[in-house]
């Protein structure tokens, strides 16, 4: 497993650049602008991760920029961490053994979301390219928040 990122989201991007980038020194590694679903992902590195963040994204924080939200109210602003498994389907097939609830099943072989106890999101990625579609995965549903 490799710790990838953690994302939070942002109501003001200037101001948010300013404390994370002018004030506290952090670079800006990768940006995406997303016109259809209206969001923005700026990753964003520690100056002695740079070189490495821009090569394989990690670690990074990520900020997400939501285009027409309104505010955060009630921790909505902190996102997930985010970490890369060698095998998705067997990561979730051991955390669902150990009682864990997939919250966000692997259904296309990439993604799942899980919560940790203290129910903080876990964004799971598969290393590399997606794993073939499989069973019991691809047709599970969600289940509550992730």
């Amino acid at each position: 497993m490799k710790y990838l990122h953690t994302m939070i989201r942002i109501s003001d991007v200037d101001a948010s650049m300013h404390f994370f980038c002018d004030l506290l020194g952090m670079k800006e590694i990768a940006r995406y602008d997303n016109d259809k679903g209206r969001f923005s992902l700026i990753f964003l590195a520690a100056p002695d991760d740079a070189d490495n963040a821009a090569e394989n994204r990690t670690p990074c924080l990520e900020l997400t920029w939501n285009w027409d939200e309104q505010g955060y109210e009630g921790g909505r602003n902190f996102g997930h961490l985010a970490f890369a498994v060698s095998d998705i389907y067997g990561a979730c097939q051991r955390l669902m053994d150990g009682g864990v609830t997939i919250n966000r099943p692997p259904r296309d072989g990439h993604m799942a979301f899980v919560r940790s106890p203290d129910g903080i999101s876990v964004e799971l990625l598969q290393k590399g390219q997606a794993l073939p579609v499989q069973e019991p995965w691809a047709s599970m549903p969600n289940t509550g928040e992730w």
